[in-house]
């Protein structure tokens, strides 16, 4: 997984289903159900690295043209009616990289997050952040939490940074703290069910995503959301990330409303729960 900053979004507001036609609206002759939209969408964006390699340059100059690739996402998300992005921007793993890279990343953070806050506003987008935030810079970590209070009211589409984050250490921290209310007796053990467990999950405030983009042709999930992503539909693309543009994302959902969503049904209960209807 590759680190990605943040929003870099056109100034001017951006327009609902703008350069589509609405219902059954499309882009490059790619017809898409307005209706049938997914309501959280997460991203792991892969192949900035590669990207930078194979163009000669260093890793951080893959990072720092990725953003292009962030903004056309962003975009699309907020444009085609999404109402949750979550971008896996940098792994609890990460860490383990070159420090000069990372030393990079935390800085280019602070940059776009001062630079994007107007814009985010603008466009009445929230942001959040998952992960062990804490371990950030301080610098990075008070410029993070000062865009997220700034952007709070914010209601036309949350984007969600996760930052310094994995799906094992989520899991690990959620046990700890509901293992924690066991022993002061605020739950008691033989009550605890799935539900219950999902509200110690940092990313408990936001639906699980009904689509999982991955770009750069890998096919893992690399301990991104795992609690979160067992229903989720998975979307591989062999497109770097600094190459994934709108029509990509388009593409992603299309797929998406190709398949047949049954959580453990069959097709037939499926079209009887249809015809009931």
């Amino acid at each position: 997984m590759e680190f990605l900053c943040i929003v870099y979004l056109r100034d001017e507001k951006m327009q609902v289903f703008d350069n589509y036609v609405v219902y059954g609206f499309s882009m490059s002759n790619r017809e898409i159900d307005k209706l049938r939209i997914p309501q959280h969408i997460a991203v792991i964006m892969d192949g900035n690295g590669r990207w930078a390699i194979q163009k000669g340059k260093s890793r951080l100059f893959g990072h720092k043209n990725g953003v292009k690739a962030v903004r056309e996402t962003i975009e699309a998300a907020a444009e085609t009616g999404v109402k949750f992005l979550t971008l896996y921007a940098f792994s609890t793993e990460n860490w383990n990289r070159p420090k000069a890279e990372v030393s990079g990343l935390m800085e280019l953070l602070i940059i776009t997050i001062n630079k994007e806050i107007k814009t985010l506003m603008k466009n009445n987008i929230a942001l959040k952040a998952i992960g062990d935030l804490r371990s950030l810079p301080q610098r990075c970590h008070k410029e993070l939490m000062r865009a997220v209070e700034m952007t709070a009211a914010n209601d036309r589409m949350t984007l969600i940074l996760a930052l310094s984050y994995s799906s094992r250490w989520e899991i690990v921290q959620a046990a700890n703290n509901l293992a924690g209310d066991v022993k002061k007796g605020k739950v008691i053990a033989g009550e605890i069910d799935e539900n219950m467990f999902s509200r110690y999950l940092c990313a408990s405030e936001f639906p699980d995503p009904e689509l999982l983009i991955r770009t750069s042709g890998e096919h893992r999930v690399s301990n991104f959301l795992l609690w979160q992503i067992a229903y989720s539909e998975l979307y591989f693309t062999d497109k770097l990330w600094p190459d994934f543009r709108k029509d990509d994302f388009l593409a992603a959902i299309a797929d998406y409303q190709k398949r047949e969503r049954r959580f453990g049904k069959t097709s037939e209960q499926l079209v009887n729960a249809e015809d009931e209807i």
